[in-house]
Order: structure tokens, then sequence, then C-alpha cells
């Protein structure tokens, strides 16, 4: 099967700054592959590149198995991070004038409806909320059907409830084969959607893999944060890796079955705690593992910080 996306060694630069240094990737047919990393990392350059918005100053690009300037519009569509259609359009009227671009395309107030707005509303564009506008700009760039939709930083500004909704359109568009690229800041929603997740920092590929397969390499061990007024001193917890940490005590590579060794073995050492929260690490943790360094976290700061990112899984409190 031919992939629907490839990039070959693309590097981009702007004057003496690289925004891309060699990146290689391929996504496949139907899948959803999400580009996810630190500000100025080349997230938003890579899209553009794989989109013929921008050309790379070295390696290929291929788009539904030619170049990106030569892919049927019909069958693509994207949603830039920065788009700023007409104020003075409602969502309807801004959805059908790219409806009327193309041969076949949807009908606009059903797109409207999908993802959470009334067609009927007759609000300007410019009188929206922040929430709103991406709702109307996602709608826009799904008008046309694409067989290939690249999302960049698609729910930035949307509540959480909204976010929710435009996940489950997203997911709907994959279970139908449509191969979604998408750019994020939000782990969570790269852990739902994504098969396959890749880590740009520096310009470059620091890693690829699905989301199982970088909390398993990257993300670091089960842990045990222990509040506690006693965090701020060394505490022995014999058979335990015990840190002092800004949240409290974080006690490595514990399964919930020893928990209860654990509790015995701080109150046989007189400390006492407020609360106990177990935590498995997330998509978040191997993000800070890979790019601490890259956003100015050493690597022991990002085990730190990945214990207050990881997601509660039990907690207990007194």
């Amino acid at each position: 099967m031919t992939p629907a996306v490839v990039a070959e060694d693309v590097r981009k630069a702007y004057g003496d700054t690289a925004a891309l240094d060699g990146v290689s990737l391929s996504v496949d047919a139907g899948e959803v592959f999400a580009l996810v990393g630190p500000n100025g990392a080349g997230k938003t350059t890579l899209v553009r590149c794989l989109t013929g918005t921008a050309a790379p100053d070295e390696g290929a690009v291929r788009l539904l198995g030619g170049a990106p300037g030569d892919a049927n519009e019909q069958r693509v569509g994207l949603l830039p991070q920065d788009f700023s259609p007409p104020d003075r359009l409602s969502a309807r009227e801004l959805v059908a004038y790219y409806a009327g671009l193309y041969d076949g395309a949807r009908d606009p107030d059903a797109v409207l409806r999908e993802v959470g707005l009334d067609p009927d509303a007759e609000t300007w564009y410019a009188d929206r909320s922040g929430g709103e506008k991406r709702r109307a700009c996602v709608a826009a760039a799904l008008v046309n059907d694409p067989d290939v939709l690249f999302l960049d930083e698609p729910t930035t500004a949307v509540d959480p409830a909204g976010r929710r909704a435009l996940w489950r359109v997203f997911e709907d568009l994959a279970a139908s084969g449509t191969t979604i690229v998408l750019t994020t800041h939000d782990m969570a929603e790269a852990e739902r959607l994504a098969d396959r997740v890749a880590l740009l920092a520096d310009g470059r590929v620091a890693a690829t893999g699905t989301p199982e397969e970088l909390v398993a390499e990257h993300g670091g061990a089960n842990r045990l944060v222990v509040e506690t007024p006693a965090a701020s001193a060394a505490v022995d917890v014999p058979g335990f890796d015990v840190e002092a940490t800004d949240e409290g005590l974080v006690v490595a590579d514990v399964s919930p079955r020893d928990i209860d060794e654990v509790v015995a073995a701080l109150e046989d050492a007189g400390v006492g705690f407020d609360a106990l929260s177990w935590r498995e690490p997330t998509l978040e943790d191997a993000y800070l593992a890979l790019a601490g360094d890259v956003e100015g976290v050493g690597g022991e700061a990002a085990g730190a910080s990945g214990a207050a990112a990881a997601t509660p899984r039990g907690e207990v409190r007194r």
C-alpha cells in the first residue's frame, strides 16, 4: 500500500534558523498521525511542506503518491494554525463559501452541526468566541470530505466539552478511512486520537511510535506520590527509591499491591502523610523525558515534572 504522506530527509531554514533538520516520516492511508513537540520544534513548518504551502530546501515530500502541489484539492483538507476568515460572515456563509470551491462538497449545515455549531445562527465570525471560531474553521476544513486531513492544533481555544466533541468528529472520520495528520500540544488529545505519534525537537524527529510504545519506552515507572510535610527531608523507605519533590515524596516503581508495604514503612519511619496518589506514566511523561532538554528542563527535572503530570489512578486522603 502506498503511504498517504511521506517526508524524506526534509530540511527547511528561515535565514540562519533551521526549522527542519532532516525530518523523515511516513503516514499510512487511514492512519491518525500526531506531531507533538515544543514551540518552535518545526511542526507547523512540516505541515506546510507536506501540504505544498511551503517548499523544503532539501529532501522530498509526497502527498497521495505525488508532489503536494499536484494533489487533487478535493482530496485534501487543511486547517492552518492561523486562519483568519472575513469577520463579517456567519458560520454558515463561511462554510458554504468553501463548499462552493469543490465538486461534491458536503452539506455545510450538516458539517456545522457535527462540530457543535447552529447553522441558523446569524452571528458574525468576528463576534464569536475563540472556541466557536475554531469550530467554524474545522467545519470549513471538512466540507470537501477530504481523504487526507491536516489539522494544525485543531482544538486551540476550544472548551473541554467542545474539545471532546471535536475528538469524536475526528474519530468518526478516522473510522471511515480518512488519513489525519494533526499537530497538538495536548498530550491527552494525541494519546486518545493517534495511532502513532512523532515527537519533533529542534527540527528533528526524536522518537516515533504508538502512544503505548512511547510511554513504555520513555514514560518511566509507576509511582506513588505521598503528600507529607516531611517531603523536604530525605526519607528512607527500605526496599524503595524515594525522591523529595515539590508535590511530596515520590516513591518510584510501586505497584498497587506494594502500597500497603510503603505505608507501613512510612509509619515505621514516623512519617505522617495527608494523601497518597498512585500514578501510571502517560504520554506527557514520555514527552517530558524526550523533549525536556529542548524546553530548558534537564533530564532529572523532567522526571520530577513527569510525576506531577502523570494521571492519578488512585488516591487516598487522610
